[in-house]
């Protein structure tokens, strides 16, 4: 592989779609109260970029660091595991997005707020919670992703946190009711990482990674996965029905079919390697359902 392919293999593209699905979501609520603002959207499409890519590269360096890249995993390639990419140019990379991550957040709150006040000073400091929470799942003596919270870090930040925060920028106030969405999106997340952890299991085991599939087991993981699913749609059906209007409202539900064959697939499927895909189906079909249940919501 090129120099340039190694290192858009470690920054996996195929999850960025997840990650602009907080921000679709955030910037939809926005949008049906009549406040959607595109520089906003554009700018946190932007920094969600950079924190994500940033996540990826720190858990690169960080599996390779604790051993979870070994033999045994059944998913694509490491770039520092397999020797593509140095530990100390990882490091560098991670440094360069840190640094990314902070000037485009700057940027949106700027854009957003206009001035310092209580909201972007709230926002600058999840932001740092952000990227502290990026780094620290698989990185230091005691990373939280080897302790098994990570499915509850992403329900937090690419619910709440991503879905919330982006509604905040736009309007510069919260509705406990948009909780709803933001969870759904959250409980989503969690399980594209439940599909990486079912994949990763064996690995993970060998390498001490205490995650919810490896705590629970390969059969109650696959019903944790419906769980996430379910109530994923349910907190959604929840929101329409206490926001209703008209039935486009209900669009999202042409997403269902791809959620319900993501849960399908990955009870059925044993083979580690051919679950893979299902990672990238999972995430797509993540932000197919945000797309869907926005465009109806605005009909």
């Amino acid at each position: 592989m090129s120099k340039i392919s190694v290192w858009i293999s470690a920054i996996r593209l195929r999850t960025l779609p997840l990650a602009l699905s907080s921000i679709g979501m955030g910037s939809f609520l926005a949008a049906f109260e009549g406040r959607m603002r595109w520089p906003v959207l554009l700018t946190a499409a932007l920094t969600t970029i950079f924190l994500q890519v940033l996540s990826n590269l720190a858990n690169d360096y960080g599996d390779s660091q604790h051993g979870a890249d070994n033999a045994r995993r059944s998913g694509p390639s490491r770039a520092v595991q397999s020797g593509a990419i140095s530990p100390n140019r990882m490091k560098s990379a991670i440094i360069l997005f840190i640094i990314l991550s902070l000037t485009s957040g700057m940027l949106l709150l700027y854009i957003s707020f206009g001035r310092f006040n209580l909201g972007f000073l709230a926002l600058f400091v999840l932001g740092l919670f952000s990227i502290g929470a990026a780094l620290s799942y698989t990185i230091g003596k005691n990373p939280y992703g080897y302790a098994g919270f990570g499915d509850v870090f992403v329900i937090i930040f690419f619910g709440f946190v991503g879905v919330l925060g982006t509604y905040f920028c736009h309007v510069q106030e919260l509705q406990g009711i948009s909780a709803l969405p933001a969870l759904s999106c959250g409980l989503l997340a969690a399980a594209v990482l439940n599909v990486n952890n079912i994949r990763d299991i064996e690995s993970d085991k060998l390498a001490g990674k205490r995650s919810i599939t490896v705590r629970i087991g390969r059969k109650n993981a696959a019903i944790y996965h419906w769980s996430l699913i379910v109530l994923a749609i349910v907190a959604t059906t929840i929101y329409v029905i206490l926001n209703f209007r008209n039935y486009s409202q209900f669009l999202y539900f042409l997403s269902v079919p791809m959620l319900v064959h993501n849960a399908i697939q990955v009870s059925r499927r044993s083979d580690a390697k051919h679950l893979d895909p299902m990672l990238k189906q999972m995430a797509i079909s993540t932000l197919t359902f945000v797309i869907t249940f926005g465009t109806g919501n605005l009909i």
